[in-house]
Parts: C-alpha cells; structure tokens; sequence
C-alpha cells in the first residue's frame, strides 16, 4: 500500500483539486509582475492581491510546467519557493506535483531521539555518483555499522556543479545536480525501510551570494537593523517581517511533511537575529509539534553562543523547542586532547583539564564564562548542566571541524590511532547523542576540503579570501605552503572529497570498520536501553590529572554510568576503579595508574537490574 503526501503552502506554484495551477508571489517592492511560461512569448500580468502578493490562476498550466516571474524592468526571475530548478537557479522553476510520488512508509512514525546515531553526509561526495539514487546502495552498509539516521548537509539549490550546500538560494527545491526531488523521496522512502532516520541541515540565517533575487522585488525580507557576517540579516522582527517568518517556518513543514523527514538541523542559529517577543526559533519549534503529533520529530541546532535556553525541557522531559545542539565544546575538547592543537578557537579550551570534564558532564564547557578568542573578550554560553545529556550531540569530526581547515584532513591524518581511539571511544559511548562524518567508521584517507562553484569575479572573491583567511596563521607565512592550498572553485578540489568505498576491504580500513562496528554495537545493548528519561543535573566530573578525567552520569533506568579516561600521552597516576561492570576498554588501565590514551567505562545496574 502507497501513500501520497504534499505540504500545502500560501506562496509558490500549487496544484489544486482541479488540476488548475495557481501562481503566487510576495512581491512588496514591485507594482505590477507578470507570469511567464517557458516556451511560449505571452507575459501574463498576475492580480495584485494586497500587501505585495501577486496571484494568478492558470488552467491550462500542470505538473512539469516551467515558469518564471517578469518584473517591471523585464528581469525575469526564478520562483523563490520553486520545488525544482533542473537548469539551476538561474534557470526557469518546474511545477511539481508532489502527491504522484508512490510513498511506501505509511507505517513510518520515526525514532525516538536517545536511539540516535547520527551520521553526517554530502550527497555530492558520498559516493562517486553523488546522487540520491546511489546514496540508496550504501544504505546496508550504514545499517551494519550501528547508524539509525542520516544527517544530510544542504540540499537547497545552490549555484553550479558543486557546493557544500550552505550557499542556498532556492530553499524549496532539492538540488538539481543529485537528481529530481522523487529521487529525494526515494533515499527517505528506503531509508526508513531500514530502520533509518533521515535528518536535513537547513540554513535559515542568510542566503547565498548568487542567484538570490529577492533584492529586486521584496526587499523587505531583509534589514539593515542586524547585520551578520553575510550582511543584512534576513527580516524576521520588523515591518513586513510575518511573509518572511512564515515562509521559513513553512520550509521546515515542508521537508518533514513533503520529503517525510524525521528532523532538521538549523544552521548557525546565532546569526538569526529577532527581537519579537517571541524568537522565530521558538514558533518555527512550536509548529512543527503542532503538526506532527503522532510521529518522532526531532529538531537540532547549530549554536555557536551556547544558548542552553532553547533546549529546555517540559515537566514530563519532552523538549519544549530543539532536542538537542551541536556541542562544539565537545569537539573542541577531544580535539585538542587528540592533536595537541592550540591556535584559533581553541585556545580557550588549551590546558584546561576541567573544560574536559565539565563539557563531557554538562553538555557545554562555557556556560557564561569570558571566552578570549583573536584578542577579544566575550562571555560564550548559558547555564547548562540542568539539561539531559540528550540534549548535546557529541563528535569528534563533521563538515566545519574537518573542511574548514586548510587543507581538509580528517582527525585520523592529525593524530596517531591510539589517541583517536580514545577521543572516539569517549564520544561514542557518552550518553549523548553521537554523530559520524561520512567515512569516519573506516578511517577514509580523503579529505573534505571547502568547495563551490561560483563564476566570473565572485568566484576570485573566494580565492581570495580563503587565501587571506590562512596567511594570518604561522603556518602559511611561507609562500610556498600558502600556494598548495586546494583551489575551492575547482572540481578536483570538489572530486578529492569523494569516498573512496573500496578502501573499506583493506588495512588499516578493515580494522577501524570492525572496531565502530564493536563499539556502536556496545552502545545500541549497553547504553541506548537505559536513556530514556535521563534527567538533568545528575552528572558530575572529577579531574583525576592532566588530560584525565571521571565523569558520572545518573542515566533514565537509575543506574550510573561512568568514563574514566586519560586522554593524554602520559601515565597518570589515580584511582581508576570501575563503578559496576565493565563494558569497554581502551589502552591500559590498572589500579592506581591509567596508560596513555585509556579509556575505561562501566555501568553501575539498578538493583532491579541485579535481581534481574
């Protein structure tokens, strides 16, 4: 039995019952705009509506039908909630009717969020298609390793061949270069034939640098009242900022009800910049569980300011807004441990065992505290050790952490295996909720440098600012070194990120792939059982020496869950008793002394458990 799905929305091209098709655009800035359909010569002029809506119903017009938008000046634009744009986004958009797609998950209703194991990928690069279709065939082999959901990077069309996704412009329409939007529904579709969720990162703070018309014709959508690093910030507070809001808002509806997606994950929510009395982040939450009431939803956010406030919990534990953030702070502090690294935002964490634990203990190492970062001062983070460990999604590599450095090298070309290991072994079994970058299970040798595919000026633009941003670190003030930085605009630079699968069979591959396979295999039987219902502020920390720590955790079933690790390349000599039994080991851990790079975690059962 199949199921048909669509997301009803108040803007963009929409099938009705009729078959008739109605055309409709916010348009604040323009008088008059008019419809005009690829391959014929007529503008028509589409009826002002009020408070810049333009609409036009056209009977003739159907599924398949390209369009475009012809303002006063005779610009010709795309549809800016286009479904599909098969000739990019500066192309003509392409009507679609989402209920023709033969959806085969009826029974679907999601996971629940403390079964989740998250792994981040780009589509372009996951496998040597780069297509949605062949993402389909790696789907077993995820199911294998111990992954329950699938966080794809941006998939909103984006200019040229290649693109990391976050350079969006047309925020409805799945990019063209990976296949049609049913291709799309198809990956989700057998996704959760298997058991696995599917996550999309959505960019709700800016829009990319080309092929974003809304300037022509509703310059309202942005204001000059908050600026963030792309300029103007998008208009979600004042004047004429309702179309604005709701336009996201019905975004994120339309992937989780449209494309069936169990989650979202928004980008660098602290560039979206609103003082309503109520945050868009807040409405754009409470709707979506509005809508979805009978289904496991899950919303996740990337927040560089630590804003613990959007992850609160109701009375019964359920999130009120966001399960969960990115735990940069996490990542930070495994990092250095791993690398030895110092510079850049690292260095507040540098030398500071305790940052180690209380991130590991409370989600957040800055909770408020001065952060001195490139000679300034700020304070970074609220209050959050009140908070589950759900709450926080731990890593030790994603898209940022890896492709934002010079040259892309993953953790393992950092930091010799036995530290690798221990930072892994940390993260994977802590009661928060993990996330793998693409490969990382195998230990792939390719990089994920920074790539896109700009033209003419903007492209150099690119170039150049990449090169000034590396010139400032040490490192690169040799000319030589400076010159070997992978060109982002050019395909081998976006080819050098593809996984390489064959690998998987080979050594050293073969023994990471088993060891992840182990270790998420612990977790699924050790750990996730006892989750649900983990409360806040029943964790605490211990530094037991330089880059060793104890972190208890109290988890939802009453038992205690405890790490004791040295992550360091130095015996430490301390207490490293284990709490109940003991369920993984790494390095050497004897009473009274941790080798380097040990990790020793164990469970102290209810008694339930022991009756048991």
């Amino acid at each position: 039995m199949t199921v048909s799905r669509a997301h009803a929305m108040p803007f963009g091209a929409e099938i009705g019952s009729d078959g008739a098709v109605r055309f409709r655009l916010w348009a604040p800035s323009a008088e008059r705009v008019a419809l005009v359909i690829e391959g014929g010569t007529d503008q028509v002029a589409m009826q002002a509506l009020g408070e810049g809506w333009h609409e036009i119903v056209v009977p003739e017009a159907g599924a398949g039908t390209r369009y475009r938008f012809a303002l006063e000046d005779g610009t010709r634009v795309p549809d800016p909630a286009s479904r599909y744009q098969s000739e990019d986004v500066h192309g003509p958009s392409e009507v679609i009717d989402p209920r023709t797609y033969p959806w085969r998950d009826g029974a679907w209703r999601g996971r629940p969020w403390e079964e989740t194991v998250l792994y981040e990928l780009h589509i372009g690069t996951f496998t040597p298609e780069g297509t949605w279709r062949a993402a389909i065939d790696r789907l077993d082999h995820l199911v294998d390793v111990g992954i329950t959901a699938i966080e794809l990077m941006p998939v909103a069309d984006s200019p040229g061949g290649h693109n990391w996704g976050y350079d969006g412009v047309d925020l409805f329409a799945p990019e063209a270069g990976y296949g049609r939007p049913e291709d799309l529904k198809a990956l989700v579709d057998a996704a959760h034939a298997r058991g696995i969720m599917v996550f999309l990162d959505v960019v709700y703070n800016h829009f990319g640098p080309e092929g974003n018309y809304l300037h022509a014709y509703a310059r309202q959508f942005f204001t000059e009242r908050h600026h963030t690093p792309w300029g103007a910030a998008i208009n979600y507070d004042g004047a004429h900022s309702r179309p604005v809001r709701e336009f996201m808002i019905h975004n994120a509806l339309y992937w989780l009800e449209e494309f069936n997606m169990d989650g979202l994950r928004l980008d660098a929510v602290h560039a979206i910049l609103d003082d309503s009395d109520k945050h868009v982040l807040e409405e754009l939450a409470e709707r979506v569980h509005a809508a979805f009431p009978g289904r496991h939803v899950h919303l996740v956010l990337e927040n560089g300011a630590n804003e613990a406030r959007f992850l609160e919990r109701r009375p019964d534990g359920r999130p009120a807004w966001y399960a969960a953030q990115w735990s940069d702070d996490i990542h930070h502090v495994l990092h250095i441990a791993a690398t030895g690294e110092s510079g850049g935002y690292y260095r507040p964490f540098v030398h500071d065992t305790a940052k180690l634990g209380r991130a590991l203990a409370e989600g957040f190492a800055f909770q408020g505290e001065p952060f001195h970062y490139d000679g300034g001062t700020s304070r970074r983070g609220e209050p959050s050790a009140h908070l589950p460990p759900t709450a926080f999604v731990g890593f030790i590599q994603n898209h940022d952490q890896v492709g934002n450095r010079a040259f892309g090298e993953r953790l393992t070309a950092l930091a010799p295996v036995a530290a690798v290991r221990a930072v892994a072994a940390v993260y994977l079994l802590a009661p928060h909720i993990p996330m793998l970058f693409m490969g990382e299970e195998w230990g792939a040798a390719e990089p994920f440098p920074f790539f896109c595919d700009f033209e003419a000026d903007l492209a150099e633009a690119v170039r150049k600012g990449r090169r000034e941003e590396f010139a400032a670190f040490p490192e690169f003030r040799d000319a030589a070194v400076l010159a070997r930085l992978p060109d982002p605009l050019s395909a081998e630079t976006f080819r050098s990120a593809r996984l390489g699968w064959d690998d998987r069979a080979e050594s050293p591959h073969a023994e990471w792939l088993a060891w992840y396979r182990r270790i998420l295999a612990v977790r699924r039987t050790g750990i996730v059982p006892r989750l649900a219902g983990t409360p806040g502020s029943a964790s605490e920390y211990t530094v037991l020496g330089d880059g060793a720590v104890r972190v208890r955790w109290r988890l939802g079933d009453g038992s205690r869950l405890q790490l004791i690790a040295n992550l360091s390349g130095n015996d430490v000599a301390a207490d490293a008793a284990s709490a109940g039994k003991e369920i993984w080991r790494e390095g050497d851990v004897e009473p009274g002394r941790l080798g380097p790079w040990s990790v020793l975690w164990s469970v102290e059962s209810t008694s339930a458990d022991s009756r048991a």
